[in-house]
């Protein structure tokens, strides 16, 4: 199963990638040698260390603590493993996203903010602690001891295939929306998962021409939870800008800034990696804390 599931998600981010070369939007980017650095190395330390660690880390917790509960959930069916998932995982990672953009935790997030494109590639851009310290994954170690383990496999590459289509450079929602008798279906659609359009939204740079809303558009494989807590914005219609302003006025921060922060702190004038930093808002008249 664990061979299937890497096989699978190869395939996913190879198909994706494909499409941003195919399309030739790879060429809009201008990723700088500091964006390729940071989204390589987060890639990898969240696939090869911080996901293995806890894992390894709440199984051997759980069975010195409670041996008695390995595979104890194993014989629950499988719709009922999936929504346990659902909200384990996906919510309390929602959750965890819309607490990463207040003061206080935004610094561990703003990384993914700071690319000023979408595209696959920077799917797992984040702060390496805004993963080592996500809540989901801990959840993911105690579920996968409690015998969620295959199901959870299959859940994570339709999480992955949700999410970096919604990243993805190529917008696979903007032709569905021209056809007529697609529409009901797209209006489930779009209110169920994270499409190009609502996560696009949540990248924007700006929130000004009612296309952009980086203060919501939160969810990852369900924006389910967007519509049901209140923080959807649903246009059809995808922001001609993504990325931080304050990167535009100030110039960007370092690669090794933006992922280990705050062990590393930035130099920058104004700056949100730094204790008690200050980012540039446009929607407030001075500079604010946080986004």
């Amino acid at each position: 199963m664990k061979t299937a599931q890497t096989i699978a998600l190869v395939l996913i981010i190879f198909g994706f990638a494909a499409a941003e070369i195919w399309s030739e939007r790879y060429k809009t980017f201008k990723a700088t040698a500091d964006d390729g650095k940071l989204e390589l190395f987060m890639f990898v330390a969240l696939l090869a260390l911080i996901q293995p660690v806890i894992f390894a880390l709440t199984g051997a917790a759980a069975q010195r603590a409670y041996p008695e509960y390995a595979n104890a959930w194993a014989h629950l069916p499988i719709w009922a493993m999936v929504a346990i998932l659902l909200v384990g995982d996906d919510l309390t990672q929602y959750l965890w996203h819309r607490a990463s953009h207040t003061p206080l935790l935004w610094p561990l997030h703003r990384a993914h903010h700071s690319a000023h494109y979408m595209s696959v590639r920077m799917t797992y851009r984040n702060n390496f602690f805004y993963y080592a310290m996500m809540p989901g994954i801990w959840i993911a170690g105690v579920l996968t001891y409690l015998g969620l383990g295959n199901v959870y496999l299959v859940y994570l590459v339709v999480k992955l295939m949700v999410i970096m289509g919604a990243h993805c450079a190529v917008p696979w929602d903007a032709p569905l929306y021209r056809i007529k008798a697609l529409r009901p279906i797209m209006w489930v659609v779009e209110r169920t998962i994270s499409t190009p359009a609502t996560h696009w939204a949540h990248h924007a740079m700006s929130n000004k021409d009612g296309i952009g809303h980086y203060k919501g558009n939160f969810g990852n494989l369900l924006f389910l939870w967007d519509v049901l807590f209140g923080t959807a914005h649903i246009t059809r219609q995808y922001p001609p800008q993504v990325g931080l302003r304050d990167d535009q006025l100030f110039g960007k921060e370092r690669w090794f800034t933006e992922l280990f922060y705050p062990l590393v702190r930035s130099k920058r004038q104004h700056s949100a990696l730094v204790p008690q930093g200050k980012i540039y808002d446009e929607d407030a008249p001075t500079l604010e804390q946080g986004t």
